[in-house]
């Protein structure tokens, strides 16, 4: 079945006439008359779009046809690297009859990049080059350049990429664009989207490309934004789903983002990173039981080295501790002893739980040793100064502030907002409006997170001190 894409090969009416063909002829049981790449480039088609079942069919046929065809193992290479499976893309590589031409020597260093051994694949590439006839160079410095980049390799891609003759075209855009992206450059990879955009504003890709930029750059509400575009194209798109809550997510709109979580989870439902996600909106919600609930869910979809399995752990201590269930919550905060987070961030929580028991002492031992095995012991008072507001010790987080500020250069711009807050739960008024003044100077990000809930909705953190200035 045809579907859109942002793929102009596949939006070509040469390859749906040919779609066409295939599918009618399997439909009806009768020969399938294409060749192995022509059934490799329908295989891809089908990966790309979701159905599974007919690209292993089509790939299928296609080494049927031809065992030692190039295009259909090279699918199999990739299918192999994108499951781990090093060994058996290896094998695969093997197989391929024709080893002079470029996809062999792309998938030779495909498999060592899979190893982690970049520096071997460079070399590989470079060893490659003398190979190239000078037509064809350009297209492999791209190529190799899109490979690193793939492979998460962005310094090593833009190596690549300034040796090749400057572009106009699209292709080259998109990959620049993605290179400034990998290389935290996320300005100038907004820049390239955009100009991409203009020139197409149907390609979804380009929209979720500019929406992580944005994201990556803390332009959440621009962010958000982007993904609607996407979305708007093609309201089934997992990308925009995803990029849209993580934006609401981190504009504090929990309920919004829960509902964006849970249609990505509907079309991806073993993705833990939205499960986790939909379990920290409910969590900050109130709903406890229902929190509990998707971050177990989380946890079975885990694999073994999930990178989120830390966050799992801690919101799910965070879940047990709102229950006042404090020796469960502290039961699975252990469980981050085992994996690679951060400890010290680890050690706070607990101190945190253990307050909010009331096992004041232990939460004191556990806050000293928090304080000191950081290697940013400024950063890690701070956060301890938070847990004592978070759990309503007014006077001590006043006082601490006030010792806090007291040691800390005037070039440290964190916590003024949070000390305005407690000043003005504690009706210290004059002291409230001071910190609120030097807490929208310093770090506006801070203050919008902290105290937007005391001011109208949308006021940017410029007005608030005239707004409250004018209300009190």
């Amino acid at each position: 079945m045809y579907k859109h894409t942002d793929d102009e090969f596949f939006n070509d009416e040469a390859f749906r006439n040919m779609l066409d063909s295939y599918e009618d002829a399997m439909g009806r049981g009768q020969p399938v008359l294409l060749d192995a790449d022509e059934l490799a480039d329908i295989a891809d088609f089908y990966q790309m779009t979701g159905q599974a079942d007919e690209a292993d069919e089509a790939i299928s046929l296609a080494l049927n046809l031809s065992p030692g065809a190039v295009m259909p193992l090279i699918y199999k290479i990739h299918e192999a690297l994108y499951y781990g499976e090093t060994d058996e893309a290896e094998r695969l590589l093997g197989q391929i009859v024709e080893k002079d031409c470029a996809e062999y020597v792309y998938a030779e260093g495909e498999i060592m990049l899979a190893r982690q051994l970049p520096d071997e694949a460079d070399r590989h590439f470079e060893a490659g080059i003398s190979d190239v006839p000078d037509d064809e160079l350009q297209d492999y410095i791209i190529d190799v350049a899109s490979i690193f980049q793939d492979f998460g390799y962005s310094e090593t891609a833009m190596k690549w990429m300034k040796r090749a003759e400057h572009e106009d075209s699209d292709e080259y855009k998109e990959l620049m664009g993605r290179m400034l992206f990998g290389l935290g450059r996320y300005k100038d990879s907004e820049a390239i989207f955009n100009e991409l955009i203009d020139a197409n504003p149907f390609a979804k890709r380009y929209w979720n490309a500019l929406a992580s930029a944005q994201f990556m750059n803390e332009e959440y509400a621009d962010a958000v934004t982007s993904s609607e575009y996407a979305i708007a194209i093609d309201p089934q798109d997992p990308e925009g789903l995803l990029a849209k809550a993580n934006g609401l997510f981190r504009l504090n709109n929990n309920e919004e983002a829960l509902t964006f979580f849970r249609r990505y989870t509907e079309l991806v439902p073993d993705d833990e990173f939205a499960l986790l996600h939909q379990g920290t909106c409910l969590v900050n919600m109130g709903r406890t039981e229902e929190a509990i609930r998707e971050l177990k869910r989380a946890l079975d979809c885990a694999p073994d080295d999930s990178p989120y399995l830390a966050d799992i752990y801690q919101e799910l201590a965070f879940a047990y501790g709102d229950a006042k269930q404090y020796d469960k919550a502290l039961e699975w905060l252990e469980k981050t002893d085992d994996v690679e987070c951060d400890h010290t961030q680890m050690k706070v929580v607990k101190g945190h739980l253990l307050l909010a028991s009331g096992r004041t002492a232990d939460a004191q031992a556990c806050f000293q040793e928090a304080v000191a095995s950081s290697d940013k012991p400024h950063q890690t008072l701070l956060r301890i100064i938070v847990s004592l507001y978070d759990n309503q010790y007014l006077e001590a987080t006043y006082k601490l502030f006030k010792k806090f500020f007291g040691i800390m250069p005037d070039s440290y711009h964190d916590g003024y907002a949070y000390m305005a807050l407690c000043c003005y739960d504690l009706k210290r008024w004059d002291e409230f409006m001071m910190y609120l003044d030097r807490a929208c100077q310093v770090n506006p990000k801070e203050c919008k997170t902290v105290l937007a809930h005391l001011f109208p909705e949308n006021m940017e953190p410029e007005d608030y001190y005239a707004y409250m200035a004018e209300q009190m």
